[in-house]
């Protein structure tokens, strides 16, 4: 099969790879992609800020048919339309039934090998090994509309994301959003935020057609300053103080100073990025406001179930921030699209 390589920073390559096989652990299936993407987090390698050390395949986001289970599989069957979370998981284990299935005591990693030495292909390729299917795989009742798939592949990380930026600062009905990150997982944060009943949302965001599109998701206003020019202003929002809660969905000093300093005094920081370019809490700040921070690695799979109903009856859109359709063959230029902010997001079809 053909599958997508990182070798280095600006250095993508589509390869032909062996096809992947059960691995006779009973557990797990073979997932033929429908649709995968690349992700935020895929640039930060490509980029060379994260080290690429040898040659690997990339690409945690994917939407596919189950070809072959194995033997112990029961929750998805040949044929079935799935949606796999950005991470392998059992949905078992305590962590799992706590809501961190990212800490799944007997999870994986897509495009490594799994915790019994099988190899679980990366998600930008035309195969996959999923190692635990009954955890991880979601089927989606079918038959499943060529339209629908944007909405379900969104499923798989950038939705359950935003999703868990709003639920880690406590977005509820009436509670005024501050977003600070207008990617993927930012527009997808406002959608969760409108979802949790948020009165009031403010997009903060440069990009016209990204701030159109947070508008569309339920944005009702528009900060394009950053730094201290943008926390004063999104504090002239709301009484000179700032808002209830503030999403951080970027990972960089710069974003998380943002969100910060732009909450209210016992506001909270719900955080999403994944942390790189030096990010880390300052306490004494904290400590001054009361702001609280929570957040992490998202569980999307502890969300995928709740959203799905949504996706499926159409009251949230979350496949509209895929705006660049490509073929696996131009995996490269998916990557390059993303990276000079020509994409909000791209979904590559194999």
């Amino acid at each position: 099969m053909r599958a997508t390589v990182i070798y280095g920073p600006r250095d993508i390559r589509l390869e032909q790879v062996p096809d992947p096989q059960l691995s006779g652990t009973g557990r797990d299936a073979i997932v033929r992609v429908v649709a995968a993407c690349v992700c935020g987090s895929d640039l930060w390698p490509y980029r060379g800020v994260t080290e690429t050390k040898e040659p690997r395949r990339i690409g945690h986001e994917f939407v596919g048919i189950v070809e072959q289970v194995g033997a112990d599989v029961t929750a998805v069957t040949p044929g079935d339309f799935v949606i796999a979370p950005f991470y392998d998981c059992d949905m078992t284990c305590a962590n799992c039934r706590n809501g961190v299935s990212p800490s799944c005591l007997n999870g994986n990693w897509w495009g490594r090998d799994d915790r019994d030495g099988h190899f679980a292909d990366g998600a930008q390729g035309e195969l996959v090994r999923v190692p635990t299917a009954d955890g991880s795989l979601v089927a989606v009742p079918g038959p499943v509309d060529d339209a629908m798939v944007p909405h379900l592949l969104a499923l798989s990380d950038v939705m359950g994301t935003g999703q868990h930026a709003a639920v880690s600062a406590g977005v509820g009905p009436g509670a005024t959003v501050a977003v600070v990150g207008d990617g993927a997982v930012g527009l997808c944060a406002v959608i969760a935020a409108k979802r949790l009943g948020a009165a009031r949302i403010v997009m903060m965001s440069r990009h016209s057609d990204r701030q159109a599109l947070a508008i569309r998701f339920g944005a009702t206003d528009i900060v394009e300053q950053r730094g201290d020019e943008g926390i004063a202003a999104v504090h002239a929002l709301f009484d000179g103080i700032g808002p209830d809660a503030v999403l951080e969905c970027v990972g960089t000093a710069e974003s998380m100073d943002q969100a910060i300093r732009s909450a209210r005094p016992g506001g909270m920081v719900g955080y999403v990025g994944v942390p790189n370019g030096g990010a880390e809490l300052p306490i004494r700040t904290l400590f001054g406001s009361n702001v609280g921070v929570n957040g992490g690695v998202a569980p999307v799979r502890n969300y995928v179930d709740e959203l799905l109903i949504d996706v499926l009856d159409g009251t949230i859109e979350p496949g509209l921030v895929f705006d660049l359709e490509l073929p696996l063959a131009d995996v490269a230029e998916a990557y390059a699209a993303m990276d000079e902010r020509r994409a909000i997001k791209v979904l590559v079809r194999p």
